[in-house]
């Protein structure tokens, strides 16, 4: 079974469209919406999905998705963005994936749900950074084994760059694989800050990560925060 664990604060224009999405693949799963607080529709609307599961927890990706993964059965872990739409096939794909005892975990190849050149520049570099680096985001929808999710500690509780060092941690026990199939994430980000400085912004944090700036000092500088 794949448990998918979906983290949610304020994702009510979001959550339907992606809970269809996954019921859509007629897979062994469970869903399961992890909330941190949101004080929209979101639960509500989650809870009245079939098949769907809510638990809550203290704010911030982290701990959200650590409490889902504690909560999961699967054998399995997916975590999904709310904004994320996974292509049809991904159950199989991991599930294969995940058939090689050398594959610790993987995701899925990105792609930016909205027209545009600037959008497809954008893609290239995501894909040039995991065939480089090896190194794939959240937005990509991250699976991995429970023993291996377990083994590593789950994910950090800091406010940014969660995703990044869970990846880190899962290469030391085996490969992380990014497959052909597709998780279309919504441009709503590049739509909101521009994409040049969205683009420019995320690259800067994953330096300043990667030679161990304060993950508390790049959330500030992220989200704007004084």
């Amino acid at each position: 079974m794949i448990s998918v664990i979906i983290p949610t604060l304020n994702e009510e224009a979001q959550i339907e469209d992606c809970i269809r999405n996954i019921l859509a693949e007629e897979a062994d799963c469970e869903i399961i919406v992890a909330d941190g607080g949101s004080s929209d529709m979101t639960v509500l609307r989650a809870e009245e999905c079939k098949r769907v599961k809510v638990v809550t927890s203290a704010r911030g990706r982290g701990p959200q998705m650590n409490l889902g993964a504690f909560s999961a059965r699967g054998d399995i872990l997916l975590f999904l963005h709310a904004d994320t739409r996974l292509e049809k096939g991904w159950s199989h794909a991991a599930s294969a994936a995940l058939g090689d005892e050398t594959v610790a975990g993987g995701a899925f190849t990105f792609r930016i749900d909205g027209a545009g050149k600037q959008f497809r520049l954008i893609e290239l570099w995501v894909k040039l950074r995991c065939c480089i680096f090896g190194l794939p985001y959240g937005d990509q929808g991250i699976f991995v084994r429970r023993d291996v999710f377990r083994s590593v500690g789950g994910y950090r509780n800091i406010p940014l760059m969660e995703d990044v060092d869970l990846v880190r941690k899962m290469k030391k026990l085996g490969r992380v694989a990014v497959l052909p199939g597709r998780a279309f994430t919504s441009a709503r980000r590049w739509a909101e800050r521009g994409w040049i400085r969205a683009s420019l912004l995320n690259n800067v944090i994953m330096f300043l990560f990667r030679i161990g700036v304060d993950p508390d000092r790049l959330a500030r500088l992220y989200y704007g925060e004084p």
